[in-house]
């Protein structure tokens, strides 16, 4: 059946929740922005021109920027994340909005990148409220903390708030009544894995300069920014244990591993499994990178394309891009079957 004009009901509906998304999207985009001017603007009689914006290893500001610089600096970032999201999800395929894990990525990189810039510009402005000059802006330690829980939490809120609705399963590769063939008591494992060279790369860089930043302030500036040495080593070792995925299918169940040292570690018993299917993701789809979405509907992505989607008995999905992903499914979907009997 289709509505007037040749397009399907489905069509229509994922046309409107398309509407939906860009249109919430785009005026969080605009109350983000909104506050991001007015506050600066508000205060601009208690902070002095030049602000100070950056901010050395001794915990002091060493660089300054223009009042209009910075306002016109924070804006344009938020903008430039904000509206890119605005954009990519007006541009995709209306039915790719009708899955639920694209729109919690986009909902995650919009609540995330929101909140991010201003606890980034909160910290910065109150650093300067009532300074006299730059030099003698307040410390900005705080916004050490301050930004990356305000990331994580603002990603959290979006794709929380982006999850309810419709949640379509691509049609792309397997699906999940696929099986694999196995004679009468053989027994067969399937093990694949995955890396990002880059997220490895910069995770253990990232912790090298923290921990060199960490032990040089031991020996010299008393008033060095500790919460940030802490923060990138921390940060540092997350990228390098997230930078790689090993995943083992048996008669045991599903067992998924991080890192070089295959930890952390994660065992699901096939009786908590009910079905699995290869299924095509990309990074622009999720949010990013890394290990994204909420307990339920997560996705651990190292790289776009080819996933391994594994529903749960509970109802809830883990999507993990790995190679040969099809195969595996095809092993887990048998396996299950045969435990079922």
């Amino acid at each position: 059946m289709t509505a007037p004009g040749g397009r399907s009901p489905e069509g229509e509906t994922a046309m409107g929740l398309r509407g939906r998304f860009v249109s919430v999207a785009a005026g969080w985009v605009t109350l983000v922005t909104a506050v991001l001017v007015a506050v600066p603007l508000t205060l601009r009689d208690r902070l002095p021109d030049p602000l100070a914006v950056h901010w050395g290893p001794s915990g002091g500001p060493d660089g300054s920027a223009p009042f209009t610089v910075a306002l016109v600096a924070w804006t344009a970032v938020w903008l430039l994340i904000g509206g890119g999201a605005c954009v990519a999800a007006a541009a995709t395929g209306a039915a790719r909005l009708r899955r639920r894990a694209g729109r919690m990525g986009l909902g995650a990189l919009l609540g995330g990148g929101g909140l991010f810039c201003l606890t980034v510009q909160l910290a910065t402005v109150s650093a300067n409220l009532d300074a006299p000059d730059w030099r003698r802006a307040g410390s900005l330690s705080l916004a050490a903390l301050l930004a990356p829980a305000g990331l994580a939490l603002g990603g959290w809120l979006g794709a929380l708030a982006a999850r309810s609705g419709p949640d379509e399963v691509s049609r792309r590769g397997g699906t999940d009544a696929d099986l694999l063939e196995l004679r009468p008591g053989q027994r067969a494992v399937w093990v694949s894995s995955a890396r990002n060279g880059w997220l490895l790369a910069i995770g253990a860089s990232l912790a090298a300069v923290g921990t060199g930043l960490l032990v040089a302030a031991a020996f010299g500036a008393e008033s060095a920014p500790w919460p940030a040495f802490v923060a990138a080593i921390v940060a540092g070792l997350l990228g390098v244990a997230l930078s790689s995925v090993r995943v083992r299918i048996a008669q045991d169940g599903l067992q998924v591993s991080y890192g070089p040292l295959r930890l952390p570690r994660r065992h699901v018993p096939l009786v908590k499994l009910d079905s699995a299917w290869s299924e095509e993701r990309f990074p622009r789809e999720v949010g990013g990178w890394g290990v994204r979405g909420l307990p339920g509907a997560a996705t651990i992505m190292l790289r776009g394309g080819e996933c391994l989607v594994v529903r749960y008995a509970s109802g809830g999905r883990l999507a993990i891009s790995v190679d040969d992903a099809e195969r595996g499914a095809a092993l887990l979907n048998t396996l299950v079957m045969e435990g079922a009997h």
